[in-house]
């Protein structure tokens, strides 16, 4: 079943773990209670808008 969207400073947070402190994306999805596969996509969207840190 489907989640809703997470919410911007959800989103903050993944980006910062992933290019701030370096985790991997599963160490991410286990710390903020997230599915691997949802911090991949808020990753990978990042990587294509051209995002880096800091945001």
């Amino acid at each position: 079943m489907p989640t809703g969207r997470l919410n911007m400073r959800r989103i903050r947070d993944v980006l910062r773990l992933k290019f701030a402190q370096g985790l991997s994306e599963r160490a991410i999805a286990t710390s903020l209670g997230l599915g691997k596969g949802s911090v991949g996509t808020y990753v990978r969207r990042a990587r294509e808008a051209g995002l880096g840190w800091p945001l």
